[in-house]
């Protein structure tokens, strides 16, 4: 039984979803979820900014509306959390958030929201395995960020994000701001024009470097950023075109 403190005392379905999922992380929760993220500490990297008392409480609202179910650790696995067919329905919100909010709601980055350890353990979950066959270490140089370096180690069985040097040695260093590579995974910065303006430096063998780019399947939220932009380029266009000039047939001159 929810809180009566989430209730809005209104018979209204919309109400009554927005008792479940208005809450401030909620639906970033569920984001991750839907992302088959089902470990508490998986779900705490992914929302560093959320504290574990918070998440607690909203995992087990979750749990007593219907929306996700607990199991139970065993053999000395953690517990996880899964969507039930009702949490799992709520992808189609969340599309329709993304679709909305980069449409928008979604300028530049602000400097509180560029996180390096977030991003990576983002690009962690996006990784093509399958072009792996053995492993690979990507070391980034973040110029901007609280530590110069970071490391994402990828086997074709586990993928690790790296606060220290892994000790394995290095197949490509990405050397680029923050900013640059949150607007490149986001969408709204292609890689080819990143590196065409030096914005992103790679640096590794050739075939590496090339194959890079195919490397993630960047974020699921790229592609509608990226058609919210053309959009956006479309109207600029459309309002600074001259209005065009209507002209009237002139009605045939009768003789007098």
């Amino acid at each position: 039984m929810a809180n009566d403190m989430h209730l809005y005392g209104q018979y209204c379905p919309v109400a009554r979803a927005a008792e479940i999922l208005a809450d401030r992380w909620t639906v970033l929760i569920i984001r991750e979820l839907l992302a088959d993220v089902k470990h508490f500490n998986e779900l705490e990297r992914g929302l560093p900014h959320m504290s574990r008392t918070l998440l607690t409480e909203r995992l087990r609202r979750l749990e007593q509306t219907g929306v996700l179910e607990r199991r139970g650790a065993s053999r000395g696995k953690p517990t996880e959390y899964r969507l039930t067919p009702a949490g799992r329905e709520l992808q189609q919100i969340i599309d329709l958030f993304g679709e909305w909010g980069a449409r928008w709601a979604f300028g530049p980055p602000r400097p509180s929201e560029l996180d390096p350890i977030t991003l990576l353990w983002w690009m962690r979950r996006r990784v093509a395995v399958d072009r792996f066959s053995r492993r690979r270490v990507l070391q980034f140089e973040f110029r901007d960020a609280p530590q110069r370096a970071y490391w994402l180690v990828i086997d074709p069985s586990d993928i690790s994000v790296c606060l220290k040097h892994p000790r394995f040695e290095v197949d490509v260093i990405v050397t680029a701001s923050v900013m640059t590579f949150y607007q490149i995974w986001l969408g709204r910065l292609s890689l080819s024009d990143a590196l065409g303006k030096n914005l992103v430096y790679l640096d590794g063998a050739p075939a590496d470097i090339r194959a890079f780019s195919t490397w993630f399947t960047w974020s699921p939220m790229a592609e509608t950023v990226r058609a919210a932009l053309r959009d956006r380029r479309i109207a600029r266009i459309s309002q600074s075109r001259p209005p065009r000039m209507e002209t009237k047939a002139l009605a045939p001159h009768k003789a007098s």
